[in-house]
């Protein structure tokens, strides 16, 4: 599997000036039903909010925004007719859709429907158009301005300068759990372990194969710089999701993060919160570790696709309302939810994290077919590790067994 669009192009050039992609305003659907499931964040919100105004009474729209969504889809996808003509899908949470032929191609679509999409924007996967992007994502540094000044710190560029200011902030006693992270058991925890090993230079698998080859001494080191994080955490940080840490933030119990950039204009809205703590969070990009030179985070893309198992009416009906969802009206009537790809989208100071680690060499999310396979056994697997119940190498060779099982059931390897 090849994929001729990466972040790498979305986040360069014009969209660092104003991103890429409009649609027609108007819906122009006849008929059909709209069945839209996607993740729960106000960014896909938007969209879905805008793409709902395409209703009618000869068009039947139904959206399900969870953040159970991945595990959901594929069952969805696969009955016949789908149970939804389309996933809001991210770098990652396409790939079991891809394995399994649950996409289609848009390539149609979008030369009928999709004028004003461009190049930039279209997801194209061994030669077929298989999404459209409509926002860029990244994890990145969330700060509190106020409470790094008090604690005589500058905001922290390498990982060891966090761990470092997470000590003054607390030998102060100005915070008591002064970082934050999505370390919920699972998907999220599996993210970090990704961000951390790519940071310190680490990749996945053999060359030219499906092999695993995280228990290194980079896998380690990156574990180790997890737990050494973990120490600053609440000690329910293996709980802790985007919601939970949004809420940590608005209470004003962390004052640093390495947190999603679709969440930055969450917490500086002032809703749960108060402007002393609202009006301090500051943005940067994310941080490097052990002298490596690209931030340790991941780039991704959100974006909508089609089922495969649909009536073209239907098939047709959700491009439209989609397309009508990701325009630069609706992206810059939403400037604090996402790094819109619009093109005349206006970034404004809630995509500076964002569009610094892009700038820094940030990598995009790696797009291997088996992928998938190996974040879900990171994130079943370095649990343990993180309570101390295993060393680090012990639970990477648990991690690549559980990989290699799935890989060969799969077919990936023999």
């Amino acid at each position: 599997m090849t994929m001729t669009v990466t972040m790498k192009a979305l986040l360069s050039g014009a969209m660092l000036m104003a991103l890429a992609t409009t649609a027609q305003a108007a819906c122009g659907i006849e008929k059909g039903s709209i069945r839209i499931l996607g993740n729960d964040f106000p960014a896909i919100q938007a969209v879905t909010a805008a793409a709902a105004t395409c209703r009618s009474d000869t068009v039947q729209f139904k959206v399900n925004l969870n953040q159970d969504h991945e595990s959901l889809a594929v069952a969805a996808l696969k009955a016949n007719p789908a149970e939804y003509t389309s996933q809001i899908v991210a770098s990652s949470s396409i790939l079991p859709l891809l394995n399994d032929g649950l996409i289609r191609p848009l390539d149609d679509y979008v030369a009928k429907d999709g004028a004003g999409l461009k190049k930039t924007q279209l997801i194209t996967i061994n030669g077929k158009v298989m999404a459209v992007a409509f926002m860029a994502n990244a994890q990145h540094l969330f700060y509190r301005e106020d409470i790094l000044k008090e604690a005589g710190v500058e905001p922290p560029k390498t990982y060891e300068e966090v761990l470092a200011a997470a000590k003054s902030i607390k030998d102060k006693g100005l915070v008591k759990y002064p970082f934050g992270g999505t370390y919920k058991a699972g998907w999220d925890l599996g993210e970090e372990f990704v961000n951390m090993y790519i940071g310190m230079g680490g990749t996945f698998f053999k060359e030219g194969s499906a092999e695993p080859a995280i228990n290194n001494e980079k896998g380690v080191a990156a574990l180790e710089m997890m737990k050494a994080l973990s120490a600053y955490m609440n000690p329910d940080y293996l709980t802790f999701d985007s919601n939970a840490l949004q809420a940590e933030f608005e209470a004003g119990n962390v004052a640093m993060a390495n947190f999603w950039g679709s969440r930055a204009g969450a917490v500086t809205d002032g809703e749960g919160s108060k402007p002393e703590i609202t009006d301090n969070i500051k943005f940067a990009a994310a941080p490097t570790v052990a002298g490596g030179v690209i931030p340790a985070t991941t780039l991704w893309w959100d974006g909508f696709t089609l089922a495969t198992n649909i009536s073209d009416d239907d098939a047709t009906a959700t491009f439209k309302a989609l397309a009508s969802g990701v325009t630069k009206e609706v992206a810059n009537a939403n400037t604090d939810k996402a790094v819109w790809l619009a093109d005349g989208f206006n970034p404004g100071p809630l995509a500076q994290g964002t569009l610094e680690s892009a700038n820094a060499g940030a990598l995009p999310y790696p797009m291997e077919p088996y992928m998938g396979l190996m974040h879900t056994a990171l994130g079943n697997g370095l649990a343990e590790f993180m309570q101390g119940k295993e060393d680090a190498a012990k639970a990477l060779s648990d991690v690549e067994a559980t990989y290699s099982a799935a890989a060969q059931a799969a077919g990936f390897l023999k």
